[in-house]
């Protein structure tokens, strides 16, 4: 699991609006972290587009193994169990990824 990957992962057992179910998530955290504490943080992906601020939106294609245009809901970030992921489904750019970064702070300051 590394920084950049995009996995299918059970986010169930949650309570109110929390994102539920079992779907893509793309890695954000360190690779220290995913390598050596067991948990990684994720933000999870949604085909239903709202196009908030901070929210990147994925086109579908090989190098992500998308099966739908995505968009990373980068206010729902979350710390999860590498036992949650099930799957390794593609990757990100190193541009995408700092796009996802610059999401999360611009959610932190709404």
């Amino acid at each position: 699991m590394k920084q950049g990957e995009i996995w299918m992962a059970d986010l169930n057992l949650v309570k109110g609006s929390e994102q539920r179910g079992i779907g893509p998530v793309v890695i954000i955290s360190g690779n220290a972290m995913n390598d050596n504490l067991g948990i990684c943080i994720v933000c999870p992906l949604t085909t239903r587009m709202k196009n908030y601020a901070g929210c990147l939106v994925l086109v579908k294609d090989d190098l992500n193994g998308l099966e739908q245009d995505s968009e990373v809901i980068t206010f729902q970030v979350r710390t999860v169990s590498h036992e949650r992921l099930i799957s390794k489904t593609g990757s990100i750019t190193e541009e995408l990824l700092v796009k996802i970064k610059n999401g999360l702070v611009e959610v932190l300051r709404y």
